[in-house]
């Protein structure tokens, strides 16, 4: 029995020492007499013990003679002589330095973070473990710009905490060093900058510290870091602390990596404080912010503050080349809508039609045709898009591109013969009546009624005859109207403008009749309409008028009135929501005619007297007629109303 109570307290204690060989723990000296003392270094020792065949540590405590804390228990010599002296030095800082009495919790993560990272001085101890007044002691202070295996110092590991207070004594009381780098290049502001406050960046700016704009191996200062990690707070801390917008990295400027990571707060508070950086080129592709654009917000961003749209980077390619070689649609609309050019050539010739056919990509293909891209245009090689669309098009893409580009008058590429690969070139009109002989009419039928030309052989005379456009409503529908009178202005040579003496319109036609006297470009207003499409037109009808009025104010003026417009005569037709039943009104900027006798539809309508154009401003007028609840009106001016 007494041999069998022997075995089990040997597994008894075998089974503790290799359960947690470091855990620090109180325990009695009286339990270590006879034991073997084997090294002492200040207060610290080492026994061996046969009973146990182990090696312990033992931290003496003066405020408590009979009492010790057992720093580690292991059951190899090696491994006792090899973590003994390293306790032995950099624990002689901290059971000097703090207040008895000593406690295994308080010993604990100090001895595992001396285990843990061998390579760490006591300073490094200090700061990770947050024993800050450790950090006055002598030998801590000899250690305060010590690197460890990576080359960092206590204050990289400080900023890399974000222990603020730590920061802040490490600088004021122990001088530590600000332009040190590790191994990877980089200073303590690389690693305050991976962080999500910009506290320590303001701390270590105010001190006037090194490295705010050095650059890593990675070719990063803090502020590309900041900008890759979409760290807002911290890039407007480095921007107020002197950092720079124009340091280069080997991506480009900062600018550009936050654009890369589609960071778009970062983004504005760099451009806030540096606009020019909207100019600013990568050094490898010579690039814009726009062309390292991904997504459509950010591209609206940078468009937002007057970013050029057809910029051509060193490669000669634009924004819209490079987004729509990466089949980004949403970003390549953005740019449509805000007027690039699709017939740009970039390299090799190719326009971003010619790309978008080689990827097969039918949104990005109709979105380009819709604003004006050349299906006849040929590239260095002399391809066309419909040539690359012919060959690569693929499943059931392909007859519908095919036909599609056939519909817009497009040269039909198709084998020669059924054996020979070689492609020939056909012209197949479309049957019957196409878009250009509808055009043809229109053009040749307004000159005739314009009295400037002669059409077979006609002649209208000298009588002068008004003409008459009116634009009728449908929201989104507009877009047909624009895309008529692109083609209308085309083919007459001259601004839709100047080819009508009256302009009427209802709802999205109003907007449209408004921007035609505005002066607006039709390809403006195609992009106009788009970016409406976004910003007022969302969600289910009624759409609510709050971000119409303000799209309306944006584009023709807060102060624009209608009797601004001397030529051609506009009339836009509108509702007074502020009373029921509604009634009709026409904004427009001419005088209404003088009648001797009352117009035929005074007998059966109930029309109020028409208004002159000074005799108007009132709030709940709303130009294109959308209704809104009924509000108090205010009082009417003699400045007309607004557009």
């Amino acid at each position: 029995m007494q041999f069998l109570g022997r075995i089990l307290n040997t597994v008894s204690s075998v089974s503790t020492l290799f359960s947690n060989p470091y855990r620090v723990r109180d325990v009695q000296l009286s339990d270590y007499n006879g034991k073997v003392l084997l090294k002492r270094e200040g207060r610290l020792v080492l026994y061996k013990n046969q009973q146990n065949h182990s090696w312990d540590c033992l931290l003496l405590c003066p405020e408590s003679p009979s009492v010790a804390l057992r720093m580690f228990q292991v059951a190899s010599e090696e491994d006792a002589m090899n973590w003994f002296p390293q306790y032995a030095l950099k624990l002689r800082p901290f059971y000097e330095m703090l207040r008895p009495p000593l406690k295994p919790e308080t010993f604990q993560p100090i001895v595992d973070c001396v285990r843990n990272h061998p390579d760490w001085s006591s300073a490094h101890v200090a700061v990770d473990t947050g024993l800050r007044d450790c950090l006055k002691h002598t030998y801590v202070l000899s250690q305060m710009n010590a690197r460890d295996a990576q080359g960092q110092t206590p204050l990289h590991l400080a900023c890399e905490r974000g222990d603020v207070g730590c920061v802040r004594e490490l600088l004021d009381e122990c001088q530590a060093r600000t332009d040190i780098k590790d191994k990877n290049g980089e200073t303590p502001m690389h690693c305050a900058a991976k962080q999500d406050s910009a506290v320590i960046i303001e701390v270590l700016c105010a001190r006037m510290c090194a490295g705010v704009n050095e650059l890593n191996a990675a070719g990063e200062t803090p502020m590309h870091i900041a900008c890759r990690l979409g760290k807002v707070e911290v890039v407007k801390g480095l921007l107020g602390g002197g950092a720079c917008c124009d340091i280069m990295g080997n991506n480009g400027y900062p600018i550009h990596t936050a654009v890369k990571f589609s960071e778009k707060s970062c983004a504005e508070a760099i451009l806030n404080t540096n606009p020019n950086q909207l100019l600013a080129e990568d050094p490898i592709y010579g690039g814009t912010p726009l062309h390292w654009a991904k997504t459509a917000e950010m591209s609206r961003v940078l468009l937002d503050r007057g970013s050029s749209v057809n910029y051509l980077s060193k490669t000669g390619e634009s924004p819209l080349h490079i987004l729509t070689k990466r089949g980004r649609f949403e970003a390549t609309m953005t740019l449509l809508t805000h007027g690039a050019d699709p017939n740009i050539k970039g390299q090799d010739g190719n326009t971003a039609l010619h790309l978008a056919m080689k990827l097969d990509h039918m949104d990005l293909i109709k979105a380009l045709m819709v604003f004006g891209a050349d299906v006849e245009v040929h590239n260095d090689l002399g391809e066309t898009p419909g040539l690359i669309a012919a060959r690569t098009s693929k499943g059931p893409n392909r007859k519908v591109l095919l036909n599609m580009l056939c519909s817009v008058g497009a040269e039909r590429c198709h084998p020669s013969s059924l054996n020979s690969p070689t492609l020939s070139v056909n012209k197949a009109p479309p049957p019957g009546i196409g878009f250009d002989d509808i055009m043809n009419v229109a053009v040749a039928v307004m000159a005739m009624r314009r009295g400037f030309a002669e059409v077979d052989g006609l002649n209208t005379g000298s009588k002068k005859i008004d003409r008459l456009l009116c634009l009728d409503g449908g929201g989104i529908k507009g877009l047909i109207l624009i895309q008529l009178l692109i083609a209308l202005e085309k083919e007459a040579g001259r601004p839709i403008r100047e080819l009508f003496d009256w302009v009427s319109g209802t709802s999205t036609g109003g907007i449209l009749a408004l921007a035609i006297v505005h002066g607006k470009s039709m390809e403006y207003v195609r992009c106009l309409y788009f970016r409406m499409k976004e910003q007022v037109f969302k969600g289910s009808r009624p759409y609510e008028s709050g971000p119409l009025e303000e799209f309306l104010k944006n584009e023709f003026g807060e102060n624009t009135k209608m009797t601004d417009v001397a030529h051609p005569r506009v009339m836009v037709t509108s509702v007074l929501a502020d009373r029921h039943p509604g009634e009709l009104h026409l904004f427009r900027n001419y005088d209404p005619p003088a009648l001797q006798r009352d117009p035929p539809y005074t007998s059966t309508a109930t029309f109020q007297p028409l208004t002159v154009p000074q005799g108007w401003e009132d709030e709940d007028l709303l130009v294109v007629g959308y209704t809104r609840p009924p509000r108090k009106r205010r009082k009417v001016t003699d400045e007309g109303v607004c557009m």
